[in-house]
């Protein structure tokens, strides 16, 4: 607190709020003035006659048990017999009895267990424990992060109907009925998955540049698609301006932005990435930071205009060259002396190219622009890895999309729009960056084409009555899952067909599981979990207190060369804590392999690294059963973000913490 200043003679009182706390409370006080300095400082007990205290994980999951620990403190003589009682709530249920009584016979403490059962349910519960002895009474209350380990899952139904047909279907939760949700899409052009595929973004896990821009662009431009409510419009401008926030955490002294918070060099595509979202959410009404973006733009005209050809721009340096000028341009800055230079690379790759016509296009030089373009393909064939772009045919293409968009050329980017629709709306996987830069390259299409065929259709949805009329390419419905009538019925009244997609998410309820796809001829797994003279111990049952190690050795088999932007996923029981992994693993024999980053959080560990071939990595993780009761841990998975063939993992199931 403080500082606070104080004229001569003067006297000052503050007073401040403790949380619910036993102990002792040391206050100091240092005092300044013109370099003379001086200090003073008191310990204070903090007690009263009767109070409690209980001891839980960071989280729980739905049907986990725990024997709860709860400690009994009586500072007065006077108190001998103490009843402890566990208040009902929505989220943990006593077994056998909500009552404790210890006995004292003197001041001290004593231990009472409760045993709870976490009920089927997710959300933030609150755990209320009071003692009474005579007048004397004591309460303790602690909120506890109740989650669901698994991660989502998607379930999609689809139909196409002509005019005048009908479709019916119902929606089935996964999970808890209550945590999942549903939609009804219906769409004027090829369905594009795009709930399923903005829910991927949002909810993936990790964040690098990459991933953390992909997760808000493409809503940006989401009211292009469809017509949003007020509720939808509310998230998409919380999340937009987190998004917003997060870029200060990547953004490098040189003005560039970095691949993960914190690194000391930026990277070249995501800057590029990141600034042309910051250029977007500012045309969009947003507000940007001024300074922000001036050092983005400095950074890229210094690398615009320092850029020379190389044997680099085979493997993408041309296109991330392009795609520079072309948002040097977007921003009113045109580099015309660099694009003229680019232009004139012997091998300048056809993607590149169409995002040079792009950027010509944007500076003005029309003639330039279309030359450019003329007769450069819109298919380029399955890229062997993701690159320095991380990028794929399907992004490409995205790209090369939003650029006919820009020229004008309305036929060729209709029928390219009805392409990539279509492959989103398989059930393939896609990379954040394939994933987000379709949407938003489909998004920009349909702004620039607003006069769509017309959805004209009635519903049935819950039991309610709907009539859609509406000019948008794309309608979503909410269907509330919470309900016994969980029906939908579609019937087109319009003269053009309907694609038509019920998407229901949720997740597993625990105890299910991670699905686990391996394939060891591109990546081997093996986990191990040893104590800390390095012997074998097993998880299924371990003694509480047990300190341990859970340790991961990864193995490249050289198939497809060097693997980079892997990330290994641990997500740990609530029962068990994890130590301080950057403090302990670099010592002894439990030093981990060097990693590109590593984000540590209550119950899981994710650490990101590549991978030379034929390379062999091996990473630990500190843990200790602190308690007693019985856990859900998913499993373990170690993936390429951008190339899910390159994956291995670990099943999970249940384990235990039990008494000595």
């Amino acid at each position: 607190m403080g500082p606070f200043h104080l004229n001569k003679g003067e006297k000052q009182t503050r007073r401040f709020q403790l949380p619910p706390y036993i102990g002792s409370v040391r206050a100091m006080v240092v005092a300044a003035n013109e370099g003379a300095y001086g200090f003073a400082e008191k310990s204070i007990q903090v007690k009263k006659p009767l109070m409690l205290l209980a001891t839980m994980p960071r989280v729980l999951g739905p049907s986990e048990n725990i024997k709860l620990p709860v400690t009994v403190f009586a500072m007065d003589n006077n108190i001998r017999s103490v009843n402890i009682s566990l208040q009902g709530n929505p989220f943990l249920e006593p077994v056998g009895g909500n009552t404790r009584t210890v006995s004292f016979t003197a001041p001290g403490e004593q231990m009472a267990y409760f045993e709870v059962k976490v009920k089927p349910i997710e959300g933030i519960g609150r755990v209320k424990l009071m003692a009474g002895s005579g007048a004397e009474k004591a309460e303790y209350e602690v909120e506890i992060d109740i989650r669901n380990p698994n991660p989502p899952v998607t379930n999609i139904g689809e139909s196409t109907i002509a005019a005048g047909q009908q479709w019916s279907g119902s929606a089935t939760p996964i999970g808890l009925p209550e945590r999942g949700k549903a939609v009804l899409e219906i769409s004027s052009i090829p369905a594009m998955n795009l709930e399923k595929r903005l829910n991927f973004l949002i909810g993936y896990p990790h964040g690098c540049i990459e991933q953390t821009v992909s997760s808000v662009f493409p809503q940006l431009v989401l009211n292009n698609l469809v017509e949003l409510n007020d509720r939808r419009k509310a998230e998409i401008d919380r999340n937009v301006r987190a998004g917003i926030e997060k870029m200060k955490n990547f953004q490098c002294p040189d003005g560039g932005f970095s691949y993960w918070p914190g690194e000391p060099e930026s990277d070249e595509w995501g800057t590029n990435y990141a600034g042309h979202f910051l250029l977007t959410a500012q045309e969009k009404g947003w507000i940007v930071s001024t300074e922000l973006l001036s050092e983005w733009k400095n950074y890229e005209r210094s690398k615009a205009n320092a850029w020379v050809p190389s044997t680099a721009d085979f493997y993408g340096g041309d296109l991330t060259q392009a795609y520079r000028l072309y948002l040097l341009a977007l921003s009113r800055a045109p580099e015309l002396g660099a694009m003229n230079r680019l232009r004139e690379f012997k091998y300048l790759s056809p993607e590149a190219k169409w995002r040079l016509a792009a950027a010509y296009k944007l500076a003005g030089q029309n003639n330039a622009a279309l030359n450019l373009a003329n007769g450069l393909p819109a298919d380029f064939g399955k890229r062997k890895s993701p690159g320095i772009t991380f990028g794929s045919e399907l992004r490409d293409q995205a790209m090369v999309l939003e650029a006919l968009t820009l020229l004008g050329k309305r036929k060729e980017a209709g029928d390219l729009v009805r392409t990539i629709a279509a492959k989103l709306s398989q059930d393939d996987w896609y990379s954040t960056q394939t994933t987000a830069y379709s949407l938003i390259a489909i998004a920009a299409y349909c702004g620039a084409n607003p006069n769509g065929q017309k959805i004209m259709a009635g519903l049935s949805v819950n039991g309610n009555k709907l009539v859609l009329n509406t000019a948008a390419y794309v309608s979503q419905t909410p269907v509330n899952l919470n309900t016994k009538d969980r029906n939908i019925t579609v019937k087109n009244r319009g003269s053009n067909i309907l694609y038509i997609r019920l998407i229901v998410q949720g997740q597993p309820l625990t105890g299910e599981g991670i699905k686990i796809s391996n394939n060891p001829d591109l990546l081997q797994m093996n986990v191990s979990y040893l104590t800390l003279n390095g012997k074998a111990v097993d998880i299924n049952k371990l003694v509480q207190g047990t300190d341990f190690v859970a340790k991961v050795v990864l193995r490249n088999p050289g198939k497809r060369g060097r693997y980079e932007n892997m990330a290994l996923t641990q997500v740990f029981p609530g029962g068990w804590e994890i130590l301080n992994t950057r403090m302990l693993n670099n010592e002894g024999s439990f030093k981990s392999s060097a990693s590109t980053y590593q984000d540590i959080r209550d119950d899981r560990v994710y650490t990101y690294f590549d991978m030379k071939e034929g390379e062999t990595l091996t990473f630990y993780t500190m843990l200790n059963a602190a308690y007693l009761g019985k856990y859900f841990m998913p499993g373990l998975y170690c993936e390429e973000m951008y190339d899910n063939t390159i994956s291995a993992g670990i099943g999970g199931g249940w384990v235990e913490v039990v008494e000595k």
